[in-house]
């Protein structure tokens, strides 16, 4: 449903949405009237994403990249052993419960592009469940001489016959949706089609979507996401879809949903203006909209016949005040009427913060992190007020999501736990019972003899800051072992521990330490946290991230020679200007899919979207502050970097690739260490299939132990 917080969801998961407003440097200004002049960037050109000139520049960096690592002893070997851990038939095969059946999507080795496929929940419980297979992407790909990936669907209760699926070119967030009938297995012919966008469609009934997509010139916003929604009718075409909503160009998206709860059927319009600033809108049948006058800030989640809010900022309502980070509830007609007495449902702590909210028929189960580690409670309403209790049976370690296998008819779950070296297992559970397990990920590496701590250290403000240190017990603090430092830092998103079979085998296999840097900016402390990074605080995530750095070196765990970073996306960003400031604490940095040239971001594919997180590169007074934080401008020639490696996509239509692109060619002009690859394929994600990710991940772990590994 559009009620959730979209921008979160567009911006940095793996979601269909996708760009349709192509910007190229002939498009764009190098620079902004409003902001004194720079330089003129050299590597401008960079930015026209597939140009015969850029292409054969990018095929050029590739193709010195692949003869340096991929001739580096255990290169084919590790990159066939990732493989094979991605194909394994012994993966957990998670699904989700529509109807009477259980729906799984599914790549393995003979099924690279992957097959989306159902069986019911007496043959999931099985070793080997059977599976019928609803629709093979790999046979699509060949009879349309196409590389579609898979981008989820949308079926029509109560039946479930009729789905929106949704496909990806090459891995790309814009997406194609076409109209898929189960009795048919087949597309249907004269079904609703939409051309490759970035946007979306839902369901209102059998016979009319809810689309927000590329409707031609003026309908996108200037991020490049839908800036209107519309209604269309089965039997028409989409040009006469008719406007339920259009927003404003500099707004970030508009999207447009039905709530098909059974008893509360409801429209809802969503205004995303900016990250962390949004609108609902409750339509009635007549087409008219009322806003649900709750702070911009706050996620708001309509569920059944409550209105949930989570607060990012203070709140002041019913002659109370509710801090941010809580979580409150109340009933949502009286709401609309003006009512604004609220019930909390969390209220979060120093060491706290809110996770998730996951209804079950009679309840909801609150998901929380305390110091990062997750605790689960059962909330129910009952006798005029909400009651709480721990969750009969959680597990009191490892990382835990719970999804309910069909909230409007029971009160069970599906329970997941993970943890850095305990494979992850998938429960199945009845609140008020113990979770029996249903599915287990096999050990995809050798953790004996390793351990998983967790250290406090003091950032340069005072602020105390949490990471995780996997290792071999005992560790010999020489300063000599190669580590390799993860982290992320933006967007309110919280790194907490989970089993990674790659980083198992690739790294502590082989010896090397691996640690989880949980800075300012992620939500592991709730939205104080996040915002204590945002903007011209930016610098603050960096400091922590270096006082980390600094920690495992001054503890003897490792030294500059032997100490690495990783990070993608914002995390790209985040070792960018490692990279640029703290060049001295570092042996090698991998930088993949990153923000990097941070004068021109907002001009780039999505970047407009993300203003809210760093800032308006347009405003002389923001620039004075964002280019202390823009890695592109901060490369000095007589400053010793380590070796970098960047990577990206050709396919990604949300950083832009000309980011990495321009980085290594000016590292490069410079005279600085810079490897670079450029998948052509892969969208945000790098990758389009298994294959491709265990090449990627090959590359970027034979670069850190050629670099950190003591010879």
């Amino acid at each position: 449903m559009p009620h959730k917080r979209l921008a979160l969801v567009l911006a940095l998961m793996s979601a269909p949405f996708a760009l349709a407003l192509a910007q190229t440097p002939a498009s764009l200004p190098a620079t902004s009237p409003a902001v004194a002049p720079m330089p003129a960037d050299p590597w401008l050109w960079l930015e026209d994403v597939e140009g015969e000139r850029s292409m054969a520049w990018v095929r050029a960096q590739n193709a010195e990249t692949r003869a340096v690592l991929e001739a580096e002893p255990g290169f084919t070997r590790l990159r066939d052993e990732l493989l094979a851990i991605l194909d394994s038939d012994e993966r957990i095969p998670f699904v989700v419960k529509r109807g009477d059946y259980l729906y799984n999507f599914w790549r393995d080795r003979e099924n690279p592009a992957g097959l989306w496929r159902r069986t019911t929940l007496e043959e999931y419980r099985k070793p080997e469940p059977a599976w019928d297979v609803l629709l093979d992407l790999d046979a699509l790909n060949r009879a349309e001489n196409m590389n579609w990936v898979w981008r989820g669907a949308d079926c029509l209760r109560p039946a479930y016959d009729r789905c929106l699926v949704s496909l990806s070119r090459g891995g790309a967030d814009a997406i194609e949706i076409r109209e898929w009938d189960k009795s048919d297995r087949a597309f249907v012919a004269d079904g609703f089609r939409l051309p490759e966008a970035k946007g979306g469609a839902g369901w209102r009934d059998a016979d009319s979507l809810f689309v927000y997509t590329d409707f031609g010139p003026g309908s996108m916003t200037v991020s490049g996401y839908p800036r209107q929604a519309k209604l269309w009718q089965r039997g028409t075409p989409l040009s006469e879809a008719r406007l339920v909503f259009e927003g404003r160009a500099e707004d970030m998206f508009i999207a447009a949903g039905r709530d098909h709860t059974p008893g509360f059927e409801r429209d809802f319009v969503s205004r995303t203006i900016a990250f962390y600033n949004d609108e609902l809108f409750l339509r009635a049948e007549d087409g008219t909209l009322t806003r649900v006058d709750a702070p911009n800030s706050a996620n708001k989640t309509p569920f059944r016949e409550w209105l949930i809010l989570e607060l990012r900022e203070d709140y002041s309502a019913g002659g109370r005040t509710f801090p941010k980070g809580a979580v409150i509830a109340t009933r949502l007609d009286a709401f609309m009427a003006g009512g604004r007495d609220f019930d909390v449902l969390f209220e979060p702590s120093p060491s706290t913060a809110f996770v998730s909210l996951t209804p079950t028929q009679n309840h909801l189960i609150l998901n929380v992190l305390e110091h990062v580690k997750n605790r689960l409670y059962v909330l129910t309403y009952r006798n005029g007020e909400w009651g709480s209790e721990p969750m009969h049976g959680a597990p009191a370690f490892g990382t835990v999501s719970v999804a309910a296998v069909d909230a409007e008819a029971s009160d069970e779950y599906f329970l997941t736990v993970t943890g850095f070296l305990t494979p992850t297992t998938l429960k199945f559970g009845r609140i008020g019972g113990v979770p029996e397990p249903l599915k287990q990920l096999p050990a995809f590496f050798n953790a004996e003899g390793l351990e998983v701590s967790q250290h406090f250290v003091t950032s340069r403000d005072g602020t105390r800051v949490p990471y995780f240190m996997i290792a071999r017990k005992g560790i010999e603090k020489n300063g000599r072992n190669p580590t390799l430092l993860f982290g992320y830092g933006g967007f309110e998103i919280s790194l907490t521990p989970g089993y990674s079979a790659g980083v198992g085998r690739a790294w502590l296999e082989a010896g090397g330490v691996y640690v989880v840097a949980n800075i300012r900016g992620g939500g592991e402390y709730g939205p104080r946290w996040h915002q204590a990074g945002l903007k011209q605080n930016r610098p603050r995530i960096f400091e922590d991230f270096a006082a980390v750095a600094e920690d495992l070196i001054a503890r003897g765990i490792t030294s500059p020679p032997h100490l690495g970073i990783q990070g993608g996306s914002n995390g790209g960003l985040l070792v960018g200007n490692m990279l640029v400031h703290y060049p001295q604490l570092f042996g090698a940095v991998v930088c993949q899919v990153p923000l990097l040239d941070m004068r021109r971001y907002h001009l780039l594919l999505a970047g407009a979207s993300w203003m809210a997180e760093y800032g308006n590169p347009d405003d002389p007074a923001q620039w004075a502050f964002i280019e202390g934080f823009s890695p592109y401008h901060n490369v000095r020639a007589d400053v010793r970097y380590p070796p970098v490696l960047f990577t990206t996509s050709t396919r990604d239509d949300r950083v832009h690739p000309a980011h990495a692109r321009k980085m290594h060619a000016l590292m490069r002009s410079k005279g600085h260490a810079s490897f670079y690859y450029e998948n052509i394929e892969g969208g945000h994600g790098g990758a389009a299939n298994n294959a491709q990710t265990a090449f990627m991940n090959a590359l970027a772990f034979t670069f850190l132990k050629k670099k950190l590994f003591p010879e």
